[in-house]
């Protein structure tokens, strides 16, 4: 029996703004299956932010170690797996700003450079898989939806609902006060797992 077309989950190709990784240094690993495109004018902007002692400057090294350990010793210009049940991770080079943001856009700003990669990998696939830009810049996100690319913020470390969180304590009722009096006899401590 074959599956319809409609019913197949179609794979995505995600390109990451720089603000998604200085946000999430391991957000290359929530895509899935799908692959994940790094402009190289991304790398170029982390390098920028490796110095320093702040959470985003933390990320930015924290995300070229694991570029580093994903690609190990192979060569980079296909892209490379990012492991079982996971897509191609790739590095977008691009020559400068394609002809359509040069007509749109007149400065070259890294922002238009990643507009660039996102139209040029969207033609490369065009009917094959589907490609998104993630952003959490809404002006980005806005330019490139004008442009007919897909954009979406990256909001994977969002809490669905807030029952979710975990409290710090749990409340058991009806608890035998006989593990209470155990706690201050030898040796002074009670096994978790019978209580849970």
């Amino acid at each position: 029996m074959t599956k319809s077309i409609s019913s197949k989950k179609r794979h995505k190709v995600f390109i990451l703004d720089t603000n998604v990784i200085l946000h999430d240094a391991s957000c290359i690993h929530q895509f899935q299956e799908n692959d994940v495109v790094i402009p190289l004018t991304v790398l170029e902007e982390l390098d920028h932010f490796k110095r320093g002692s702040q959470v985003i400057n933390l990320n930015a090294r924290e995300f070229a170690r694991t570029l580093d350990s994903i690609t190990g010793e192979d060569i980079f210009n296909g892209g490379v797996s990012m492991g079982d049940g996971k897509g191609q991770l790739s590095i977008a080079i691009s020559r400068g700003l394609s002809n359509e943001i040069k007509e749109i856009f007149k400065e070259d700003t890294p922002d238009h450079r990643i507009l660039s990669v996102a139209l040029e990998w969207q033609k490369k696939y065009e009917g094959k898989s589907a490609v998104i830009l993630v952003t959490k810049d809404v002006n980005l996100r806005m330019k490139a939806k004008a442009l007919g690319i897909p954009a979406q913020d990256y909001t994977t470390d969002r809490v669905s609902s807030i029952e979710e969180l975990y409290s710090g304590k749990k409340v058991i009722e009806d608890f035998d006060d006989n593990v209470i009096v155990q706690l201050f006899q030898p040796p002074f401590y009670v096994d978790a797992e019978p209580l849970l």
